[in-house]
């Protein structure tokens, strides 16, 4: 018998690994010759989205392992060359081009995230306004204080609902619900039907207007509300039509929920305003692990020649008193003077040496020197020299307030922050199927945040008015995670747009440790778990504490990280996961890592596995695509290292093969931080990505659903055909839905430790099966959700497995 099938899952894989890993250490950053420029930036260095052209795969792999920071988009070309995306300052750009990589256009600055930050703080802005003009019109008695914007009578499966939707003068700073009275048809009294309350929705500290529905036992006419102040609005109601490209949903069904860009506060914030109107359905969980906070020490480097720079921390947070620090150094403008240092509160002041002429002789070494020696200097800073340097250079007098960089408002807090999840479900103890969603593990990626509050919103808002969803919550107990990453993501929206990593400086004094590097710390937390990682000896990691994709001091190392895993191993019920980033239009899934050289790949799926990505995939990309046309394509679909680049240690990986969920990673839009609205209906825009991949996202809560209820038997087939080798003939199953097939050649029956089929090789297909003609063939299949084919016992007892004679066609 002969089998065309490539390494994957098996004792050869393991055997095999085992001999690679024995000989290798863990990879950082591809080592370079001493005359290669280091691939480093200074944090006032500005960055930019920049193209680099590559030849091939393997360079791509080459560009991986120098630790640039890549955005996650590696389009493979008509030609068959690579364009990728390095987020890189001109520094970093010219470093690349001295190590023979092809750097091409810019594709996004600074300059664009400063618009979307201006468009998204004109846009609360002009909300606030409009609402504060709201409330100086009805001060005056111009008009009444509430507002009907909308009153919508529809039905679901038979029964009526009424949805009002209402502007209140106080909304901005007042929580009281608005109570909605309702006759009961044309020509009725106001009351006859009844009455329902609408509640304040908030975006982004913004108040937008009352919302809420309720169930009608007749059609009415007309509503009217009387604010607490005693103003009274009336409105006529009218009959709501199914929204264009919703058709997969009921005609109550409603979505748009996000109004601008939310950072972690405001995320926060949201899902719990969610929890708090939805208690019946969601609660909050507070995951287990703080992050490191948003904070600093605060730090200054004196002088600019690197031999004669002194680099100074405080002891205490910058919030905390290290903000208020300050170091001088001073030239006594005398001869021969001793080299000493001062204190005087929060002053630092070290009366430099001089010689015989009163020149200064002090080294930065020896300044370093003398206030660390200082009990009453180093109870207020550290004192290092800088990047390692001997120190051996005569400082300069100087002086520098130290800082600790960071301008997020006060109502960003500079404590260890907590991570929150929003756990959805009417029943919520572990016996439910359960679905994690998760965003901004990379700080910079502003749009799958909002992905995750607008779903959260479509379960929560339309479970009382839409059967469709309401199935979903009570049948599934979905895990969502705004933001893994708060502390990065404030970094990033207040302070530097480009974070892609956590806080944490885990850089050594003797290294890149001072104020001039400080956006280049932190730690990659999509490279920081336990599976298949850069200290397992795979590729897509690095090392180096200031590189984009810095794996951190060990595997789970991060609390962001360690959080993911919490949630996985503490809710085994979880069997589907949706890892939300951006950008490139990706739709992708394990394997996520190789290690090279050699491309020996993480433990492929089987084939059944795989077929059933492919198959969930197809139904999650049609309903993004149901929004606005937009397409993923199959070549931007498919394992994580097949159609982009191996990512050692990635979170996915960790689900799938440690936990055994079926996880998935979307990549959104095509920028980080696009505008939130764009007159192209086909652009980059955050508001309506946030549309389409919400859609794909509840549709994972859908694949869920069929998952934990599918009962129906696969069924298969064989298929024979001639061999181009005499004697011998080629098989083929067919099978009804995703589902492995386990076969055997000598009589025997077939059981769970017969041979799988399997598949033919890298996004190919199913294997071939070559037999001599006359070999008797028995199998069965069992779907993805376990149901056998015929409900055949595989235990050696069952006798209703399929058989045939496989023969050569005539």
């Amino acid at each position: 018998m002969k089998r065309r099938r490539v390494i994957g899952g098996s004792a050869a894989f393991a055997a095999l690994l085992g001999l690679v890993l024995t000989s290798m250490t863990p990879m950082g950053p591809a080592a370079g010759s001493e005359s290669e420029p280091e691939l480093a930036r200074n944090a006032d260095e500005a960055v930019s989205v920049v193209e680099v052209n590559l030849a091939d795969h393997t360079e791509l792999d080459k560009l991986v392992d120098t630790g640039v920071d890549l955005d996650h988009a590696a389009h493979l070309n008509a030609d068959g060359t690579i364009t990728a995306h390095a987020v890189i300052s001109a520094g970093e750009a010219d470093a690349l081009r001295a190590r023979g990589f092809a750097v091409g256009d810019t594709l996004h600055d600074e300059d664009d995230t400063e618009a979307v930050l201006a468009e998204r703080d004109a846009t609360i802005a002009a909300a606030v306004e409009e609402n504060e003009e709201f409330a100086a019109a009805a001060d005056a008695a111009a008009v009444s204080d509430v507002k009907i914007i909308r009153a919508d009578y529809y039905t679901s499966f038979g029964v009526g609902y009424l949805s009002v939707e209402a502007k209140w003068a106080d909304g901005q700073t007042n929580s009281a619900q608005l109570t909605v009275q309702r006759d009961s048809g044309a020509g009725t009294a106001i009351g006859s039907g009844g009455s329902q309350n609408i509640s304040r929705f908030v975006d982004a500290s913004v108040y937008l207007y009352h919302r809420g529905a309720a169930v009608v036992e007749t059609r009415p006419d007309t509503i009217q509300i009387t604010s607490p102040t005693g103003d009274v609005a009336t409105a006529k109601v009218n009959d709501w039509l199914p929204i264009e490209g919703d058709a997969t949903w009921g005609p109550n069904y409603q979505t748009d929920f996000i109004t601008s860009y939310l950072t972690p506060t405001e995320l926060y914030d949201r899902v719990k305003a969610l929890a708090a109107e939805f208690p019946g359905i969601s609660e909050i969980v507070e995951l287990p692990n703080e992050t490191n906070g948003y904070r600093r020490n605060a730090q200054a480097v004196l002088g600019t020649a690197n031999a004669s720079r002194v680099a100074v921390d405080s002891v205490a947070w910058g919030h905390e008193g290290g903000n208020d620090v300050s170091v001088a150094l001073t030239s006594p403008g005398v001869a021969d003077a001793p080299l000493s240092v001062a204190v005087d509160g929060p002053s630092v002041t070290v009366s430099l040496a001089t010689n015989a002429s009163g020149a200064v002789t002090s080294t930065a070494a020896q300044v370093v020197a003398a206030i660390n020696a200082s009990p009453a200097a180093s109870a207020l800073i550290v004192a290092y020299t800088y990047r390692g340097n001997a120190g051996a250079g005569v400082v300069a007098p100087t002086s520098a307030a130290l800082s600790d960089g960071l301008s997020a408002p006060e109502t960003v807090s500079r404590d260890p922050h907590p991570v929150y999840a929003i756990r959805i479900g009417k029943t919520r103890d572990g016996s439910k199927p359960g679905v994690l969603a998760y965003a901004q593990e990379h700080a910079r990626e502003w749009v799958p945040p909002l992905v995750a509050v607008e779903s959260a919103e479509r379960l929560l808002r339309n479970y009382a008015q839409d059967a469709d969803t309401k199935r979903l919550v009570n049948n599934l107990d979905i895990w969502i995670v705004p933001s893994v990453n708060p502390d990065g993501g404030h970094f990033s929206f207040y302070d530097f747009a480009s974070q892609r990593k956590n806080m944490t400086n885990h850089c050594e004094r003797s290294g890149n440790a001072d104020f001039l590097a400080r956006t280049s710390w932190g730690v990659d937390n999509n490279r920081n778990y336990d599976t298949y990682s850069l200290f397992d000896g795979y590729n897509g990691a690095s090392s180096s504490c200031t590189s984009g994709t810095y794996a951190g001091p060990a595997e789970l190392s991060e609390p962001e990280s360690a959080n993911i895993d919490w949630i996985a191993g503490a809710n085994p019920n979880i069997k589907f996961a949706m890892n939300l980033h951006s950008s490139g239009n990706y739709f992708m899934w394990s394997p996520g890592a190789y290690i090279t050289p050699g491309r020996i790949s993480t433990p492929r799926p089987t084939l059944e596995e795989e077929s059933y990505f492919w198959g969930a995939s197809s139904r999650i990309l049609t309903e993004i695509k149901r929004y606005r046309g937009m397409s993923v394509t199959p070549a931007r679909t498919g394992p994580i290292s097949d159609v982009l680049y191996s990512a050692a240690g990635n979170s996915g990986d960790m689900l799938w093969y440690k936990h055994g969920i079926y996880a998935w990673n979307f990549e959104v839009g095509t920028q980080f931080q696009p505008p939130f609205e764009n007159e192209d209906p086909t652009g980059a825009s955050a508001h309506a990505e946030s549309q389409e991949f919400a859609n794909g996202l509840i549709e994972l809560m859908r694949v869920a659903y069929d998952f934990d209820k599918d009962s129906q038997r696969p069924t298969s087939s064989v298929k024979a055909s001639a061999s181009s080798e005499a004697g011998m003939v080629d098989v083929t199953f067919d099978v009804s839905e995703s589902a492995a097939v386990f076969y055997t050649l000598d009589g025997s029956k077939p059981t769970y430790e017969s041979a799988l089929y399997g598949t033919a090789g890298l996004r190919e297909g199913a294997e071939v099966v070559t037999v001599p003609a006359g070999t008797t063939l028995n199998w069965f299949s069992v779907d993805s959700a376990g149901n056998v084919e015929k409900n055949y016992r595989p235990d050696g007892n069952g006798k209703n497995h399929n058989s045939t004679t496989v023969m050569a066609p005539r």
